[in-house]
């Protein structure tokens, strides 16, 4: 094999460089060194500069370059080795080019990285003007995160538990908020990965139900410019800069962030939870063109990073800058970074943030069978995984719930509006139906199950379950943007008075309402994801948007009191409930179809038994709605493949300000019907858990909600 002599930064010649292979990319050891490989299609020189623990460093030149990627085996580099690269190119901002030697570079592929950015302007590209200026010569060097040679292998991640997707249960989770607050998790590792992997807070899990924790971004990140100038911190961590590093603030030892989350995905999958990661493709935190140089800015910008005209960055993000998703360097940076996830660190399945700018290439127009979107689910590994889309970004074009391709889940952004919206009381029950069933107006097409509708009223991005019925307005100030980011948009109601208040009476609604949308949630055909801490009544005094506050606003208050107690109970019996009664979480659309029992598979009822009218749909003044479901031909499946039948099971739902009187079915859709869950008591137990004759009748409180079972 070829050799190259390089030379250190004085020009002394040192130990020759092999030239090593392209691929894979990233810092590999091997060979009595490390080989190092980075793609810069425009770059005129490389280095990779080794950071002593001094500061000091040794730049060595990778003279070869294939495909377009740069590489080199330097011997003598260990695991542990920090180090950076150096571009050398061309800088023309008109033309989105921005090569500066002066700025050290994450490594894209870097398996760790440490530091911080510490000096924002020393991170700067340019000179004055962005897009005028000349070239800075400011030495990065000191400022700015630096990559880390990992090692391979680690701690056994154990067998991925595969829980079909009709059974699973969503819970998305902070990885420092969650136990930050423990009392019973060790001090030094709360707020980290092996502090959620603590025997007390696995027990949580389990009692609760959950199948699978959506962790928020864990992709190595950093703040955007304006938290940097600002002093404060990206608490939620959408500002990733390396897509195949743990976010290192999160391990408990510092350098062991790897062998830590491995720890925490075995610790999961031994109780059978699966753990997927919210995943940020769509932007980095370089920010807009006046933004700092960090990695992929000063490598090849235009490889990376939409353009307009002049060089100017084009924003489908709302974050200054949007990834191309139809570059080849794109492409595989993110089916790469997946690929390690799945394998190496044994994640289950991704959320994508933003995903429908990854279905526009180019900047253009939505393509469910574009390059980046194809390479995801076509690929062997990503082929099996459960991938999620949050199927908007922040154009008008780009909101395409339902448009995604067949193996897409997707949030449902529809089902959590008309979820709210009824039991606010501002809409009626046509759109409702449709939720509850599995929202078939929207993926009952492209060979989707009602599975893939993930269900939510809740996110991290919003208000929790309790500010959502106690405020009518968001409460950003502590934000420091004067209360004008977040949405605006919140279909909350605070039932009389805003925020906290002594009224019983007010209080007592909003526990009720809390429980009629979680109960929603988790009787909807359809995937439900709920957030952490909702079942605990967890509060962020109505901010709605704490993306920034690393503080008790954000962390999940482990101290049960008298208002958390009979929610998380509650919680805990619905999650249960759903896991025994196949019929309620079913993996076929409702059809209509003819069952063993002689009647459709689902019928939609009125309070006084009869079936809806195609009039009666249309009355938008309409506040309760029954629905019976067919358990004798559910069409669920147990893990062999074999269907299993159920009991039958009738909801009806009320959001109307006055009780209701309703009828029950006639005896031709069962005999009886025995209340299992009401929501009119503080742990979901029916006041009368008697079983009902059919055609009796059945008092329900305003604003409640009842299941009742009619058994086979």
């Amino acid at each position: 094999m070829a050799t190259r002599s390089a030379a250190d930064a004085t020009g002394e010649t040192v130990t020759p460089v092999l030239a090593g292979r392209p691929f894979p990319l990233g810092a590999h050891p091997e060979g009595g060194g490390v080989r190092f490989a980075v793609t810069s299609a425009i770059a005129e020189a490389v280095e990779v500069c080794l950071i002593g623990e001094d500061g000091s460093q040794r730049c060595v030149e990778l003279t070869e370059r294939t495909f377009g990627v740069w590489h080199g085996l330097v011997p003598g580099v260990t695991s542990g080795q920090r180090y950076g690269y150096r571009v050398h190119g061309p800088y023309h901002p008109s033309r989105g080019q921005r090569c500066n030697p002066s700025k050290l570079l994450v490594d894209p592929y870097a398996r760790r990285i440490t530091g911080a950015l510490t000096d924002l302007g020393a991170a700067l590209g340019y000179s004055g003007d962005p897009m005028h200026g000349p070239r800075s010569t400011v030495d990065s060097l000191g400022s700015v995160p630096l990559s880390v040679v990992g090692s391979h292998g680690g701690p056994d991640t154990g067998a991925k538990p595969e829980v079909p997707f009709e059974e699973s249960v969503l819970y998305e989770l902070h990885v420092k908020g969650f136990t930050q607050r423990h009392p019973f998790v060790p001090e030094h590792l709360r707020g980290t990965y092996l502090g959620l992997a603590h025997p007390v807070v696995i027990e949580h899990l389990v009692r609760l139900g959950i199948t699978a924790v959506e962790l928020l971004p864990v992709h190595w990140f950093t703040e955007e410019p304006h938290l940097v100038g600002a002093g404060r911190r990206n608490y939620w961590g959408y500002s990733p800069l390396g897509y195949f590093a743990p976010h290192a603030a999160y391990a408990s030892e510092p350098g062991r962030e790897v062998e830590e989350f491995r720890t925490m995905v075995a610790a999961l999958h031994a109780v059978g939870i699966e753990v997927i990661l919210d995943v940020v493709f769509n932007h980095t935190c370089e920010g807009g063109f006046e933004g700092p140089t960090l990695s992929f800015r000063g490598l090849d910008a235009p490889a990376y990073y939409l353009h307009g005209s002049r060089g100017r960055g084009l924003d489908l993000t709302g974050c200054g800058n949007t990834l191309d998703a139809g570059s080849p360097t794109v492409v595989r940076l993110v089916t790469d970074s997946l690929r390690y996830w799945a394998t190496e660190m044994g994640v289950d399945g991704f959320r994508f943030d933003l995903a429908s700018t990854l279905g526009r290439p180019g900047g253009g127009a939505f393509d469910r069978n574009s390059a980046m979107l194809t390479a995801i689910t076509t690929d062997p590994e990503l082929s099996c995984c459960k991938l999620i889309a949050e199927p908007w970004d922040v154009t008008g074009h780009g909101y395409r719930v339902g448009d995604f391709g067949a193996q897409w889940a997707e949030w449902n952004g529809r089902y959590r509006d008309t979820v709210r919206d009824y039991w606010r009381g501002v809409t009626g029950v046509d759109d409702l139906a449709y939720r509850l069933s599995g929202s078939s107006d929207l993926y009952d097409h492209n060979l989707r199950r009602p599975w893939q509708s993930i269900n939510f009223v809740t996110a991290h991005d919003g208000f929790t379950l309790r500010d959502l019925v106690s405020y009518n307005h968001k409460h950003n100030e502590a934000n420091g943007e004067h209360n004008r980011d977040g949405t605006d948009d919140n279909r909350s109601w605070n039932h009389g008075a805003e925020g906290p208040t002594g009224d019983e009476a007010i209080l007592a609604l909003r526990a009720r309402q809390a429980r009629n949308l979680l109960a929603t949630l988790l009787l909807s055909t359809g995937t439900p994801m709920m957030v952490a801490g909702d079942e605990l009544w967890r509060t962020q005094h109505g901010n709605n948007n704490a993306y920034c506050l690393d503080d008790e606003t954000s962390w999940v208050d482990w101290i049960l009191g008298p208002e958390s107690e009979p929610m998380l109970a509650f919680t805990r019996r619905l999650i249960h409930l759903r896991a025994a009664s196949p019929a309620l979480r079913q993996p076929e659309f409702f059809e209509g179809r003819t069952t063993p029992t002689g009647k459709p598979d689902l019928v939609w009822f009125r309070p006084d038994a009869r079936e809806m009218t195609e009039q009666d749909w249309f009355d938008t003044g309409r506040r309760t709605l029954g629905m019976w479901i067919d358990g004798s031909n559910s069409q669920s499946r147990n893990r062999e493949g074999v269907l299993v039948h159920d009991h039958s099971w009738l909801l009806v739902l009320h959001s109307g300000a006055e009780p209701v009187r309703i009828t029950l079915p006639g005896p031709e859709y069962g005999a009886t019907f025995k209340p299992v869950l009401d929501t009119s008591t503080g742990d979901g137990a029916p006041v009368k858990a008697r079983h009902l004759k059919a055609g009796s009748h059945l008092e329900l409180p305003a604003r409640s909600l009842v299941l009742l079972r009619a058994p086979r």
